[in-house]
C-alpha cells in the first residue's frame, strides 16, 4: 500500500510550509530512449570537460510551462477535480512550499497529479504551486533553450527534497543496502559529516515504509562518481559556499562522504566560495568534472531568492566558460535539485520505490548541442553521471547510472562547433564577484 493510502489524512495537516493541456508537441505513448555508447571515450570524442550547474527547487512547468515545442501545461488539476489556470508570477516569491516525501506523495496522488491543492498556508489550503514564472524574469534561461538544448523530460531520481538530490548527482542514488535509502533530510544542520552528535537520518523502504530518524548519521561511506573518477586519474572539483560560514556545509554533498570530508581532497577539490570558479577558467585550471552550487540568494529557491539573479549567475558562469579555450571541448548541464513544491502536470514513471520524483528542467549548453532542439526523450540524475562515465570509460557505479538513458542523444558530434554567442544578463560578474555572501544554507527542507 503506498504512502499516500497509510498516510493521506494526516498529511492534510502536516504539509504546512507555503508562505490542463500541454504546450508545443508533447511526446505521446512511451517516451523515446536514448542510445548510450559505452565505448565512447575522451581520446576519440570533443568533450574534456564537463560542467554541472545545480539550482534550487523548480518544476519544469514552473520555469518552462510556455516555452514553444516543450511539454509545459498552463492548467493543472486540483483534488477536487477542478481545473486550476496556472498563474503568472515573478520569480521573486515569499513562498516555501513543501517538498518533502511525504508531501511528494500527497502531490502525486498515485499518478493523478492532483494533490497540489492539498497545501496549507496559515492553517488554510492555497493553491500557491500553481504557477509558473513569468519568462522576462528567466530570459537566460530561455535563450540557453533557445540557442541550444532544453530537455522536458529530466526527473529527479528521488521522490525527495534537496538533501538527497545532491548526492544523486554524485552518486546515482542514496541506498544504503538493499531494502532502504535515505530521504529527505538529516534531524539537524548541517547535512554531512559536520552534524552534530546524534544527527540521524530518515529512511524509506522497499516495502513502502517511511521510518523518521531511523537512518545511519549523515556521513557515509558508499561509493560516488569521484571514486570512479580518481580510479582513471580523471580530475574533478566541487564548487560551493563557504563552509561554516555561507552555509556550504549544508551544500557540499561531498560533506555527506567520509572519505572526502577527513581526506586530503577536501582541500584541493571542494572550492570555496563558489565563486572561485571564474578565477580557476581565466587561469586555464578548469578540472575535468565540475559540479557547481551556488549561494542561497543566487539559487532560484523561493525562500531565499528575494532577488533575480539565479538566472544572471548560471549565465555568469556559462560566459565565463564560452568567452575560454575551454568552450570548444566543454559540455555544461545545469539542472535543478527538485521541484520545490511547484506544480507539473507530468506523471513521473515509477522505476523503483524512491522514485522518479517531479520533472525538473535541464538545459545543455555546448557547441556540440543540437542548436534549439527540445529533447523529450526520459531523463534522471543518473543520465549526467552516465554520460560522465561513458565520456571517460570510468565502469559505473551500480546506481541509477546503469538504467538511465544517457545524454548523448542532445549532441551531435560531427557538426560544425557551434560558436558562442555571450548570454544577456541582468547582473553582470562583478556583481557576483564583489556580493556580500547570504550566509544562508542553500536550502533547509
Amino acid at each position: 500500500m503506498r504512502l499516500r493510502n497509510s498516510f493521506g489524512f494526516v498529511l492534510f495537516f502536516f504539509i504546512v510550509a507555503c508562505a490542463g493541456g500541454t504546450n508545443g508537441e508533447s511526446p505521446s505513448g512511451p517516451l523515446p530512449l536514448a542510445k548510450s555508447n559505452p565505448a565512447r571515450v575522451r581520446d576519440t570524442q570533443p568533450i574534456t570537460h564537463v560542467v554541472v550547474v545545480i539550482q534550487e527547487n523548480r518544476s519544469f512547468d514552473n520555469l518552462f510551462a510556455t516555452y514553444p515545442g516543450a511539454d509545459g501545461a498552463t492548467t493543472g488539476l486540483n483534488y477536487n477535480g477542478k481545473t486550476i489556470r496556472l498563474k503568472k508570477r515573478p520569480l521573486k516569491s515569499n513562498l516555501d512550499l513543501n517538498n518533502s516525501h511525504l508531501a511528494w506523495d500527497v502531490d502525486y496522488d498515485g499518478g493523478k497529479m492532483d494533490g497540489f491543492g492539498l497545501v496549507f498556508v496559515n492553517g488554510r489550503r492555497c493553491v500557491c504551486a500553481y504557477q509558473y514564472v513569468d519568462p522576462t524574469q528567466i530570459a537566460p534561461y530561455w535563450t540557453m533553450a533557445q540557442q541550444y538544448v532544453l530537455a522536458d523530460h529530466m526527473f529527479q531520481t528521488q521522490s525527495s527534497g534537496s538533501f538527497t538530490a545532491h548526492q544523486d548527482l554524485i552518486r546515482g542514488d542514496t541506498a544504503i543496502n538493499s531494502s532502504e535509502s535515505l530521504v529527505d533530510f538529516p534531524s539537524r544542520g548541517p547535512w554531512g559529516c559536520d552534524a552534530p552528535s546524534g544527527t540521524k537520518t530518515t529512511l524509506l523502504t522497499s516495502t513502502g515504509q517511511y521510518l523518521v530518524d531511523k537512518g545511519p548519521f549523515p556521513c557515509l561511506s558508499y561509493a560516488t562518481l569521484r571514486d570512479l573518477l580518481d580510479a582513471k586519474s580523471v580530475s574533478w572539483k566541487y564548487y560551493t559556499p563557504s563552509v561554516h560560514v555561507n552555509g556550504g556545509d549544508f551544500w557540499s554533498a561531498f560533506d555527506a562522504i567520509d572519505a572526502v570530508r577527513y581526506g586530503p581532497e577536501w582541500s584541493t577539490n571542494v572550492s570555496t566560495p563558489e565563486t572561485k570558479i571564474f578565477s580557476d577558467i581565466k587561469k586555464g585550471s578548469l578540472a575535468s568534472v565540475t559540479w557547481i552550487v551556488p549561494d542561497a540568494a543566487n539559487s532560484d529557491h523561493p525562500k531565499f531568492s528575494r532577488k533575480d539573479t539565479g538566472p544572471s549567475w548560471v549565465a555568469q558562469v556559462v560566459d565565463a566558460i564560452g568567452e575560454s579555450p575551454y568552450w570548444n571541448n566543454t559540455a555544461i548541464f545545469v539542472t535543478w535539485d527538485d521541484w520545490g513544491g511547484w506544480y507539473d502536470h507530468v506523471a513521473p514513471p515509477q522505476l523503483d520505490y524512491n522514485g522518479l520524483g517531479f520533472r525538473v528542467p535541464l538545459l545543455v549548453v555546448s557547441p556540440y548541442a543540437k542548436a534549439g532542439y527540445v529533447s523529450h526523450t526520459q531523463y534522471e540524475f543518473g543520465s549526467i553521471l552516465k554520460f560522465i562515465e561513458d565520456n571517460w570509460s570510468l565502469g559505473n557505479l551500480g546506481t541509477t547510472d546503469v538504467r538511465a538513458n544517457s545524454l548523448d542523444d542532445v549532441f551531435n558530434f560531427s557538426q560544425t562547433p557551434l560558436p558562442f554567442n555571450p548570454i544577456p544578463a541582468k547582473y553582470s560578474k562583478s556583481y557576483f564577484q564583489h556580493q556580500r555572501p547570504s550566509n544562508q544554507p542553500l536550502d533547509d527542507n
